[in-house]
């Protein structure tokens, strides 16, 4: 019996198809800089004229995934935002060193490739991308039976942006006495998803297509609300002479596990719950497991998807030109701890 690579499970002409769907999004994300199209065995960037605008150039880079929120995605049939996720979750995590998001790649793999599903990642992922100025130059789609399960996907991004380097924002000017400012969340974000999983389908018996009296929505539209992308509003306030010292993307580790990765070692934080606006779906999720609220503020963002650590003289300037709601919820304390760097009270 004669046999090829797409009796192996590798459809090649799927492949085909998907690069041809996505092509077009794509490329509304390129600017000048772009000098490859898609089919390139590598993607090529100028970088002159970005160059010509900083005396000392620091490339800052990341690589991020969904995690398990793409199980909740392919289990709802529903892609549509998890392609924003992605450049969400890569993007904040080089905006809190102060860098301007230059460049994405990103990597969708599965058992199988369905060219639909690829091109719903894509043009979601692709128009992130052109809301934040970032050209997405370029990615992999593969198909890899056995080392995925049937259905299964995997989704990564890699983005690269640029700072210059007497501006990049570490921390090291932390002190006592300086104020915590959060951007809200919109929900979970892309983190904390294998136990929000556990939490609600296995101990509550919920189905994603249920809806929730406490949440006063389907529970599939809860948890696949995009994570928020907080490049211009953090940005805005950097271009208009906001001096932030140290910012943290509450993602993966909560409260817990980010904010103590920018701030100096003598310092600690005091987090005032109830400073912020509650959301019903961590509620829910720590009342039906009974979690407790420490392993609520390690695991998830609880609300707060962006801190902001800023010098008590500048609160009242974040408040007045952030282009998103504030509030502030803490303070930085001095502490010499180390295994004690956030409270909560």
């Amino acid at each position: 019996m004669a046999i090829d690579y797409k009796s192996a499970g590798v459809d090649i002409e799927a492949g085909n198809l998907a690069v041809e769907k996505i092509t077009s999004h794509v490329k509304k994300t390129f600017n000048k800089n772009v000098l490859t199209g898609l089919g390139s065995f590598g993607a090529l960037y100028d970088l002159k004229s970005i160059c010509q605008d900083y005396q000392h150039p620091v490339l800052v880079q990341s690589i991020d995934g969904v995690g398990t929120k793409v199980i909740v995605a392919k289990s709802a049939n529903n892609f549509k935002h998890i392609g924003a996720d992605l450049v969400s979750a890569a993007v904040n995590d080089i905006i809190v060193m102060g860098a301007k998001p230059l460049t994405m790649l990103d990597y969708i793999a599965n058992d199988h490739l369905d060219p639909a599903i690829v091109e719903t990642i894509v043009s979601g992922m692709a128009q992130a991308c052109a809301d934040s100025g970032i050209a997405l130059v370029g990615g992999e789609t593969a198909e890899m039976p056995g080392t995925y399960l049937p259905g299964e996907h995997d989704l990564v991004g890699i983005v690269t942006g640029v700072v210059e380097k007497d501006k990049i924002i570490n921390g090291k000017d932390v002190k006592p006495g300086d104020k915590l400012i959060a951007f809200a969340s919109s929900g979970i974000h892309t983190n904390g998803f294998s136990l929000a999983r556990k939490a609600l389908f296995e101990v509550a018996g919920l189905s994603i297509n249920d809806h929730v009296p406490e949440l006063s929505a389907v529970l599939s539209d809860v948890l696949l609300t995009p994570h928020i992308n907080y490049t211009n509003p953090v940005h805005y306030l950097l271009d208009n002479g906001v001096n932030i010292k140290s910012m943290a993307h509450i993602t993966g580790g909560g409260f817990i596990e980010n904010i103590p990765r920018v701030l100096p070692h003598n310092c600690a934080v005091r987090i005032q719950l109830g400073s912020w606006p509650e959301q019903a779906i961590f509620s829910l999720m720590q009342d039906v497991a009974k979690l407790s609220l420490y392993e609520m503020y390690r695991t998830f963002n609880m609300g707060v998807g962006m801190v902001l650590i800023v010098s008590p003289q500048e609160v009242s300037k974040v408040k007045t030109l952030s282009t998103l709601p504030v509030y502030e919820i803490g303070e930085v304390v001095e502490s010499s701890a180390e295994n004690e760097r956030v409270s909560l009270q």
